[in-house]
């Protein structure tokens, strides 16, 4: 199990401003927590070298760019040890975006982006459905992203 770090109350405010916009600059983060620019700059290396902070991003709008179908699918094993391999699969799969294994009634649970919804069922019928150790899938098409966002930074 990961141990938690502990974050004082610079931390949080640093964690706040930068994930609501990751462009902010650092002289403007060090203006509104009331320290310098170079006070930001060593808490922010030392989040990423603690792992905190992992990376960032250009996040796309799969719409612009095609991608007008966006499902959800839990995919059932014969078995919980075929877990690994089936992974190693899955990940060869451009359209999955997200991959969780799952308590429930599902083994794992994806996140797929495709062109539409004949696309969809191309995935799954040729791509998804011929993993050996997948017995069946159940999918879920998202209609409508309400939200979307970070942990909060309490």
């Amino acid at each position: 199990m990961e141990e938690n770090i502990q974050l004082d109350s610079l931390d949080r405010k640093i964690l706040s401003m930068i994930t609501t916009n990751a462009r902010i600059p650092y002289l403007e983060v060090a203006r509104e927590c009331n320290v310098s620019g170079a006070a930001i700059h060593q808490r922010i290396q030392r989040l990423t070298r603690l792992g905190v902070i992992t990376g960032s991003e250009f996040i796309i709008d799969p719409k612009k760019i095609g991608f007008h179908t966006c499902a959800y699918i839990g995919i059932f094993l014969e078995s919980a040890h075929l877990y690994p391999e089936v992974v190693k699969k899955l990940k060869k799969i451009p359209e999955i975006t997200q991959c969780h294994y799952t308590t429930g009634v599902h083994a794992i649970f994806i996140k797929v982006y495709t062109k539409n919804n004949e696309d969809l069922k191309h995935v799954l019928v040729e791509k998804l459905q011929k993993i050996p150790g997948i017995t069946r899938t159940e999918t879920f098409i998202s209609l409508e992203k309400a939200f979307d966002r970070q942990p909060p930074i309490l």
